[in-house]
């Protein structure tokens, strides 16, 4: 009902203030009626106007009222603004941490925690008595080196990037506000499956590329891969790594398919495929078949890539198929420069609910399975490990790392700082702050230019806190966090460490020894030439 009125409320206000002049020259009552409508009628000129807030931009006047009951209080602001949002990922102060941090406020909260400390699965991360000096500019110098032995033009990643997300699931305005605020944080920007469209370009941020299983701008008519595309493409000096998109949490196993109606010319121009036609996404890829035909494929990208890192993202399903990749990996020798681990609690702009709530590993799990795979096969050191799914907050980013992350993606935390407000339209074409829409009208509401400050300063405030946060457990780098470090109640009267939880193996275990438990089946059944069991 409201998306239907916006457009009309300045029209109406105008006529409204116009009619009450006229009226009131014979009946003077009505100049009240002028007393409502025109501060209301400059109110809205103001809110069209101005370039802060995106919904008072798309929804002058009308906007105001989600401002009003956020500022009621809790009570009523969890009544009216939250209760479309069953089952959200974060509660209130998470959500006006992303703000915050994006507007570069004070994010200080009174009163003390709100969590149950008692409850089971609360975790929390052991301080020192004595702790260290937090890393100055964090945001720059909190980096890590990726590039393995085959790869000739290693990048330095900062330690949070902006995760996968599409042009297509995301308006212009949204990929242009990103990218900007990435080339000014000096950090980079996943274009997700939809290709390394002209508004990733525009403005030169870093970019890692994903390719996903429906190849889009490096494919064939018939929609297979494409390896002269790939090669020209990937060409770009802005494109610093390639991702081969395996799958995602939000709905691994699943395709996809953007209809023919939203298939716009930069969309085509994109993804390389015909206008106004449907556009489909295979739920597996078609240039290989087997573990070592993945990896044959992973060094034949590296090649037309000239060099540069070249990994792919997965989240976990089966544990057998995994280490089935990693068997590939000391066959053939070949190695990815690096394994992004998206966790099923990974979100996306429409999934079944079925796919994202019961498929997949959740992140810390996927991470223990990854990590200590790579570490039982002695190739840790040669490849590193990103984490996505979830991580806004310093202390989950130091969990990430405790169980292996090098470094970590988020997609919500950079949505909220353009403007994100949680309104879950984002299949519905409707975003109301024009975030997730093509909606050119919609679209209007997200301003480039303060919405990339925002994606810049919600960065920096992120790392900066983590090296805050690093220092007060007495830890230099946060790749200094372990297992031990992070603790999880597992029940009113027991607490566990990480460690205990998750086990670490050796170097090499995996080829030199038992690791046992339900592990070394999946290790005993894998086979490289096959994603199939071993019989």
């Amino acid at each position: 009902m409201i998306h239907q009125l916006r457009g009309y409320v300045l029209p109406g206000l105008l006529i409204l203030s116009i009619l009450a002049l006229v009226v009131a020259q014979w009946f003077p009552i009505f100049r009240w009626v002028t007393g409502v409508t025109v501060p209301l009628l400059l109110l809205g000129i103001y809110d069209v106007l101005q370039k802060r807030h995106n919904i008072l931009r798309n929804y002058p006047v009308l906007g105001h009222l989600r401002f009003m009951f956020e500022d009621a209080g809790p009570e009523l602001h969890q009544y009216f603004v939250e209760s479309n949002t069953s089952g959200a990922p974060f509660n209130r102060k998470t959500r006006s941490l992303m703000y915050e941090r994006s507007k570069n406020l004070v994010d200080a909260f009174p009163f003390g925690t709100e969590l149950d400390v008692y409850e089971d699965g609360y975790t929390f991360v052991s301080h020192s008595i004595r702790p260290k000096p937090a890393v100055e500019d964090a945001a720059k110098n909190l980096r890590v080196q990726i590039g393995g032995p085959e790869c000739k033009k290693p990048y330095s990643a900062s330690i949070l990037n902006i995760s996968a997300m599409s042009f297509g699931a995301l308006g212009a305005n949204a990929v242009l506000a990103m990218n900007e605020g990435a080339r000014r944080g000096g950090f980079a920007h996943n274009t997700g499956e939809g290709g390394f469209s002209r508004h990733h370009r525009q403005n030169g941020g870093d970019i890692f590329w994903q390719v996903g299983t429906g190849y889009f701008g490096c494919r064939t008519k018939e929609g297979r891969f494409d390896p002269e595309m790939f090669q020209e493409t990937a060409a770009h000096d802005q494109i610093k790594m390639i991702e081969l998109k395996v799958s995602q949490g939000a709905k691994p196993g699943h395709g996809g398919i953007l209809p023919g109606a939203k298939v716009t010319a930069e969309i085509a121009e994109a993804r390389r495929v015909p206008v106004g036609e449907d556009c489909l996404s295979a739920p597996g890829h078609t240039a290989f078949a087997t573990p070592i035909e993945m990896m044959e494929f992973m060094a034949k990208l590296r090649e037309l890539a000239d060099g540069k890192p070249v990994g792919f993202k997965l989240c976990v399903g089966n544990v057998r198929e995994f280490m089935a990749i990693a068997k590939a990996m000391v066959e053939t020798g070949v190695r990815p420069d690096f394994i992004t681990v998206d966790g099923a609690e990974g979100g996306t702009g429409a999934a079944p609910l079925e796919f994202s709530d019961h498929l997949g590993y959740p992140l810390r799990d996927a991470l223990y399975v990854v990590h200590n795979t790579l570490v039982g096969i002695g190739v840790r050191d040669e490849i590193r490990v990103a984490a996505s799914g979830k991580r806004v907050t310093a202390n989950e980013l130091a969990v990430a790392s405790a169980l292996g992350a090098d470094w970590c993606n988020t997609a919500r935390g950079f949505m909220f700082s353009v403007g994100c407000i949680q309104a879950q339209s984002c299949h519905t074409n409707r975003c109301p702050v024009g975030v997730t829409t093509q909606d050119a009208k919609l679209q209007r509401a997200l301003d480039v230019e303060d919405k990339a400050k925002r994606v810049h300063a919600f960065h920096h405030n992120t790392v900066r806190s983590l090296a805050e946060f690093t220092a007060a457990a007495g830890l230099a780098h946060p790749a200094e966090f372990e297992p031990q470090h992070i603790k999880q109640r597992i029940s009113a009267y027991e607490v566990r460490t990480f460690r205990e939880l998750y086990p670490s193996f050796e170097d090499r275990q995996l080829l030199d020894g038992e690791v046992g438990g339900w592990m070394q089946n999946s290790w005993n059944t894998a086979r490289a030439e096959t994603f199939d069991p071993m019989d």
